[in-house]
């Protein structure tokens, strides 16, 4: 595995959760109502999550297991592995799920959800950089 490649994109996760907590306001409402913040949470999001899955199919690639089918799928994969724990997989399945929303259907985004996963969601990715961290350091 390259661990140069797995850090160059740990490097951009950190990038993106910290881009999400600066930006993000104290209340569901103030998201809402300017879309510049909504910009720029939503865009940080869902590069956290793609790059969550470009490290994800990394490490994978690396396993004697078949290719991911779907990007929620490496999750499950990497769970199957013991690289990431039942509960993470599952966080970061939904993760990518808000994700596909996000990119599909941009228009009918609930900014509560956002907001919400901006606060506390925000935490599943920093879980899945040090879990991956350790990883490399084995």
């Amino acid at each position: 595995m390259d661990k140069m490649v797995i850090f160059n994109k740990i490097e951009s996760l950190r990038r993106c959760i910290n881009r999400i907590r600066e930006k993000t306001p104290e209340t569901a409402g103030q998201l809402e109502s300017d879309i510049d913040l909504q910009d720029i949470i939503t865009v940080n999001l869902e590069r956290a999550v793609q790059t969550s899955v470009d490290m994800a199919a990394h490490i994978i690639a690396e396993l004697e297991s078949p290719a991911p089918e779907t990007m929620a799928e490496a999750f499950v994969i990497l769970e199957k592995n013991r690289i990431i724990p039942p509960e993470l997989s599952v966080k970061m399945q939904k993760a990518v799920a808000f994700r596909n929303i996000a990119v599909h259907a941009y228009q009918k985004m609930n900014w509560n959800i956002v907001h919400k996963i901006a606060k506390d969601g925000i935490n599943d990715f920093v879980e899945f950089a040090r879990l991956v961290t350790e990883k490399m350091g084995n």
